[in-house]
Order: C-alpha cells, then structure tokens, then sequence
C-alpha cells in the first residue's frame, strides 16, 4: 500500500478547522434570515433586516469609506483607556496584593464600585467632563480597569512566598522585588485581566459613544436607527461583532506567546 502524502493529514486537519467553524456561520445566517421575517409585518422593514440587505450594505459602506473613520475613531477610543486602565491598575492591583491594610480599606470601596454599571455614570461624566471624548474614555476606562486590578492582585496572592523571603534575604529593595519578582511572577494574571478588559470595554463602547459624539462605531448605530437605514444599522453590527472577535484573538494571541517567551 502506498505511504499517505507528508501533507494530507494537515490538509485534512485545516479542513476540519474551518469546517466548523463555516458550518457556525451557516447556522448563524440562517437564523439572522429566520429572524428578520419575523420582526415586522412591515415587507420593507423586513427586508431591510435580512442578511441580503445588511450585507450589501456593509460592502457599500466599506467601499465608499463611509466607515472607516467611525472604525478608527472606536479603536483609538478602546485603545486609549485601556492604556489608562493598565496604568492604574496594575498599580492598584500591586498594592492591594501586597498590603493587607490597603486591601482591607479600600477592598470593600472597590467590590462597591466595580458593581456599579459604567453607563450609570454617564450623566455625571457629562456635567463633569463635558460633551466629547473625555466622558467617553472615562467611562471605558472605568469598565476596563476592574478586571485589570483584581487579576493583578491575585496573581500577587498566587505568588510562591519563597520566592519573596529569597528577594528579602539578598535584600533587595522594594522596588527591586516588585520588577524582578512580583511583576513577572504575575504577568499571566495581568494578560488574562487585560484580555478580560478588552471585551468588556468594547462592549461599553457602542453605548458611551452615544453620548454625545459624531463619529464612532456607537454614533453610526443611533444614527443608522434615527435615519431608519436598517440595512446599515444591520451592517455596523456585524462590523462591531468582527472587530470584537478580532480584538479578543489578537489579545489571547498576544498573551499566549509572552507566556511563551517567558
């Protein structure tokens, strides 16, 4: 019998990895063409939500440029607060693992916050920042700070305490034993929060970017809905939904190879 060729059973192996995942996205139209004959008795309303439609029209949008800056604007806005929610919360997340009295005086004040919604301070992030950006990074940066802090504290907690009485015992100061122990023993924990973060802030950002802006990926939905362009409110969700599953693959992607590398 003939050997089997060195690359069919990669082949195959491809094959089955874009199998299902085709076979999901199958489904999933047809449901979104199942649902969309149900959602009015109105033809063109139904019409304007089928797959057809919101299809076409995200081709359109994408090969006028209708959308792109909205796209670029939504992406700096995420990008921007989660570069403030790592600056803060690691920090914070440091101390918290590493002073039991910071822990037990703010601990209560944090679990307090981070249960409070971030759009329930969207008037106030108004009247306080005024009508812009700012209301919007704050808001994101407030929701995507959580995961970053309590995972950094307890990659703190999961630390092996050999490893800090060996640091005591060369006297290394606190700074030393916070960059060369403490931060890459807990590294996973911190990659794991920021990944946590980057879902929830990108699903903050279509409501807080109807605050009060005009341009963003949440603007051009209002705006889609107020215009009654259903077919192009249809197709900004599916550009949202993509960005989405982008952003989460780069961040895993990102994080399994550091822990790689380390």
């Amino acid at each position: 019998m003939a050997d089997a060729k060195p690359g069919a059973g990669k082949g195959s192996a491809w094959v089955g990895r874009l199998a299902w995942p085709l076979l999901g996205m199958a489904i999933t139209l047809g449901l979104w063409a199942v649902a969309a004959r149900y959602i009015s008795d109105v033809d063109v309303i139904r019409s304007a939500f089928a797959p057809q439609a919101g299809l076409k029209a995200l081709l359109h949008l994408l090969g006028s440029g209708e959308l792109w800056p909205h796209i670029s604007t939504s992406l700096q806005r995420i990008a921007i607060a989660l570069v403030l929610a790592l600056s803060i919360g690691v920090p914070l997340g440091l101390c918290l693992g590493l002073s039991p009295l910071f822990a037990r005086i703010s601990g209560p004040t944090f679990q307090f916050l981070r249960m409070v919604s971030p759009l329930s301070w969207m008037p106030l992030a108004v009247m306080a920042l005024g009508v812009g950006e700012a209301p919007v990074i704050f808001l994101l940066a407030f929701a995507t700070v959580w995961p970053i802090m309590l995972n950094t504290a307890a990659g703190v907690a999961a630390l092996d305490p050999a490893w800090m009485r060996l640091a005591h015992s060369l006297s290394a100061t606190r700074w030393e034993t916070i960059a060369r122990v403490v931060l890459p023993g807990c590294i996973s924990h911190i990659l794991t929060g920021f990944r946590l973060a980057v879902g929830i802030g990108w699903i903050v950002l279509v409501p807080a970017e109807m605050l009060g802006v005009s341009s963003g990926l949440g603007y051009f939905v209002l705006d889609t809905r107020d215009r009654l362009a259903y077919d192009e409110l249809m197709a900004g969700i599916v550009v949202i939904g993509c960005l989405g599953f982008v952003l989460d693959w780069l961040a895993r992607t990102v994080s399994s190879h550091w822990l790689q590398r380390g």
